[in-house]
């Protein structure tokens, strides 16, 4: 259990977080271990986790084909950014049951995980109030960095493009 409150420490959604607030999470998180290649969320599919990433390589890719009506052959997926130990992935379940906006696909072999499920963090957060607000206030600035970013890959790949 120290291993899981360890990594979590370390993530920013889980900044501010108490001891005892951080044992309440880890109560909460399942270990898991994935081999490179292993998809755990898929672009346009539906999922009630989110993964911290313990140790190991999250790729994040987009299908250009989607908006473009080309194939879905993965050859054709972009890697807009590659995540490591510390940093969540599908962190947007806990806001929303909506689809994915990206597929998470594992980069290195042994990579270990942590996956909370949606259901299990809402209640938790619905339990211990000031917990939840905590979650709730760095997972907005999670999102709006990581949104902020995304902004920025797709301005300079659109610089790219009219340069070619």
């Amino acid at each position: 259990m120290s291993s899981i409150i360890s990594a979590l420490s370390v993530t920013d959604i889980f900044d501010t977080l108490t001891r005892t607030q951080l044992e309440l999470v880890a109560a909460i998180s399942q270990p898991v271990t994935y081999q490179t290649g292993e998809v755990i969320i898929q672009e346009h599919g539906r999922t009630d986790s989110m993964f911290i990433i313990v140790q190991g390589l999250v790729e994040i890719l987009v299908n250009p084909g989607f908006v473009t009506k080309s194939s879905d052959d993965d050859d054709e997926m972009l890697c807009l950014a590659e995540l490591r130990a510390g940093q969540v992935v599908g962190e947007i379940a806990l806001v929303d049951q909506g689809i994915r906006t990206a597929t998470a696909r594992i980069g290195k072999d042994e990579s270990q995980l942590l996956r909370i499920s949606r259901e299990k963090m809402l209640n938790l957060c619905d339990t211990y109030p000031e917990l939840g607000y905590k979650i709730m206030k760095n997972l907005a600035a999670d999102l709006a960095f990581k949104m902020r970013n995304t902004d920025l890959t797709v301005r300079q790949y659109k610089t790219m493009l009219v340069e070619a």
